[in-house]
């Protein structure tokens, strides 16, 4: 019996008329027809308690499809298992009921997908046919336990099924081989159907977005007959994903020149091009924007508004976005602590801290990153001590090498290069290039030739055709007066065939980012920019005269 599931302690909340509050009691029907509005106030597992007893004394358990919505909604309210117990009690389960158990099981967490594809299994000894809704809810499961040998197990049996050519089957079997990196054996299928779905254009595009491929994901976008604001969302997020914050924001104009509102995942994607790209005005228009058109300001958002804010130079509004969230997690005080340690604020990132710990949130180690970059940035040694050796104790967070490679820098800064170089053979990951590249920095801030040479000779193995490394051992020498050393570093470069990389630079004009490199004459308007960087130039020079006694008559017409 059903019944028997309930526990003891809840039999009460089933008599309704014994309840001494009624407005308070989550039973107020008395009919079937009023399980979905009752279903739709369940918020808590009491309420589920109390919503089964509905069920139960009513009879709806033998109504399938009145027993699915209850599944469904247990289920997506984090209750599978109790969901799962009342299921596996059911005595004719159909088609429909095995799909929103497998449905459920498959986005829960723990073991719950491999009892979503057991349960698969079982449709056929149950004498029932999977249709095109087993397939997508097992799929989502086989990507969970990434299990792709299943995945095309289960393909194949979509195929001796006929389903193989129904639009959200071919649909999430691309999402499923794009989520192992297949996206090949993903292209194929695709291109043997000849649907123009949106959706499943959107899974494509994503499958090659995942894997990196944006140059097969734009072809793809391009060619589509029809585009949503996901279309337009994947591509964004994937150019910002491999680091190339300028083409997601071309897209974005493209997007608003086709009059496609962005929405709140889209804004989220560009914002983050815009942290990478120190792009102010643009974030700016972006943050009206979404106050204009009066999107949700989900918690992601503004964690994205205070990164862009604090990348771009304006902490003040990184905190006032801060402050005027009334919901934080634990990314959003890691982010504004970050952003403070960015600007030199190491003292008021700590505070920060501080207060988050107050609020009961608890550090991730990201948030320890933050911190130890805070402490480094204003050089509060004894401090950034404290917090790396109290990481695992205080905090039950052990030190990745990210940890490792923040006290490393934090030492090599204040002069402890000894210790640093000690901490990085006791720790208990191989010394990687980051690590190395910190006390290579180190050694040239305290003209340390010989931990520069150490440190040149791991990183020349690490990252061989980085260029920075060895001009900085260069510099090392020439400081020390070194000169034939340096010059020796020099024709190393040339001969291993390391070139210097040019620099680069951003400016934002009218909302809009134009990209810089050193020597690189191709811009439409060289010319012109040419001509404007001349006249500066000359400009520079006069005042520079007049600040050297050329009078007082020169420098009025220069500054006019």
């Amino acid at each position: 019996m059903l019944c028997a599931l309930l526990p003891r302690s809840h039999s009460s909340l089933f008599r309704v008329s014994q309840s001494k509050d009624q407005g308070k009691r989550l039973l107020s029907t008395t009919t079937a027809t009023d399980l979905e509005s009752l279903l739709k106030r369940c918020s808590s597992l009491n309420h589920i308690y109390q919503a089964h007893g509905y069920v139960v004394l009513r009879g709806l358990d033998h109504d399938n499809f009145l027993l699915s919505r209850f599944i469904d909604v247990t289920s997506s309210l984090g209750f599978s298992s109790y969901a799962y117990s009342v299921f596996t009690h059911t005595t004719q389960p159909d088609i429909y009921l095995y799909n929103t158990m497998i449905k459920g099981l498959s986005r829960s967490s723990s073991h719950s997908p491999q009892k979503a594809i057991l349960l698969y299994n079982r449709i056929q000894f149950a004498g029932l046919r999977p249709d095109t809704y087993s397939f997508p809810f097992v799929l989502k499961a086989v990507v969970r336990l990434s299990d792709i040998n299943f995945g095309r197990a289960v393909h194949s049996q979509t195929i001796a099924t006929g389903l193989d050519s129904q639009v959200n089957v071919v649909t999430a079997l691309i999402q499923m081989y794009s989520s192992f990196g297949c996206v090949a054996d993903a292209r194929k299928l695709f291109d043997t159907v000849r649907f123009t779905d949106v959706v499943l254009w959107n899974a494509m595009v994503a499958g090659y977005a995942k894997v990196g491929d944006l140059d097969n994901a734009q072809t793809l976008f391009d060619r589509m007959p029809e585009r949503n604001v996901i279309s337009w969302t994947t591509v964004i997020a994937g150019y910002v994903q491999m680091n190339r914050p300028a083409e997601a924001i071309v897209v974005f104009r493209r997007m608003r020149l086709e009059d496609v509102e962005p929405d709140e995942i889209a804004m989220l994607a560009v914002l983050s091009a815009c942290a990478h790209m120190g792009a102010l005005e643009l974030g700016e228009w972006i943050h009206n924007s979404i106050e204009k058109n009066r999107l949700q300001k989900i918690v992601p958002l503004n964690n994205a508004l205070i990164d862009m804010y604090a990348k771009s130079g304006n902490i003040r509004k990184a905190l006032e976005v801060f402050q005027s969230m009334k919901h934080r997690s634990v990314i959003t005080w890691t982010t504004i602590i970050a952003g403070l340690a960015m600007h030199g604020l190491g003292r008021e990132a700590l505070d920060m801290f501080s207060r988050m710990e107050r609020t009961s949130v608890k550090p991730n180690k990201i948030t320890f990153i933050a911190i130890l970059s805070a402490c480094s940035h204003v050089g509060l040694l004894e401090m950034g001590r404290w917090y790396f050796n109290n990481m695992g104790s205080r905090y039950g967070i052990e030190p990745q090498i990210e940890h490792y490679g923040c006290i490393i820098d934090l030492l090599g800064r204040a002069g402890y290069l000894q210790e640093a170089q000690e901490l990085a053979r006791q720790m208990p990951f191989e010394t990687n290039a980051a690590i190395w590249g910190s006390l290579l920095s180190a050694s040239n801030l305290h003209r340390d030739a010989k931990l520069g040479e150490q440190a040149l000779q791991h990183l020349m193995k690490l990252e061989p055709h980085n260029s920075g490394n060895y001009a900085l051992l260069s510099n090392i020498y020439a400081a020390l007066c070194r000169w034939n050393d340096s010059g020796m570093v020099r024709k190393v470069m040339r001969d291993i065939g390391v070139k210097k990389m040019p620099g680069g630079s951003f400016i934002e004009v009218n909302n809009r980012v134009y990209e810089f490199i050193a020597g690189d004459k191709s811009h439409p308007q060289y010319d012109s920019i040419s001509q404007v960087l001349c006249k500066i130039k000359g400009h520079l020079k006069m005042v520079e005269h007049v600040q050297n006694g050329g009078g007082q008559q020169l420098e009025f017409d220069v500054l006019n």
